[in-house]
């Protein structure tokens, strides 16, 4: 009765995330009748992705939550860079700020569009 109370209580988004989670593992779990491997990286993303929908701890099974926080430390360690990328025009080499500026120096009387023609 509590699981169906349960049901209720959380979102629509957190359920599928939670029954996406449980099923990986459970793949991971029939995979492993031949020969215990470690998890793949995609694996883990996948995992890591999915448990931010929902409360993860009551739902791992197969790492301990030790594990489990290292994978989402190790995403975000990856994730970071990206996020923190440089966006926008790259700058203009040093010579050619240079060539700009000299060029602006001998002809005053030319604009932004006549350097830019020149250049």
């Amino acid at each position: 009765m509590l699981t169906f109370i349960r049901l209720f209580l959380i979102s629509r988004v957190a359920l599928i995330a939670e029954n996406l989670f449980l099923r990986k593992q459970l793949a991971l779990f029939q995979e492993r009748k031949v020969r215990p491997r470690r998890t793949t990286a995609s694996f883990r993303l996948a995992m890591v992705a999915l448990a931010n929908f929902f409360g993860w701890r009551g739902a791992l099974v197969i790492a301990k939550p030790e594990t489990f926080i290292k994978w989402q430390r190790t995403a975000f360690r990856m994730f970071w860079p990206w996020r923190s990328r440089k966006r926008g025009r790259p700058p203009l080499p040093k010579n050619i700020r240079e060539l700009i500026r000299q060029m602006a120096r001998e002809n005053p009387t030319w604009g932004e569009e006549r350097i830019a023609d020149e250049l």
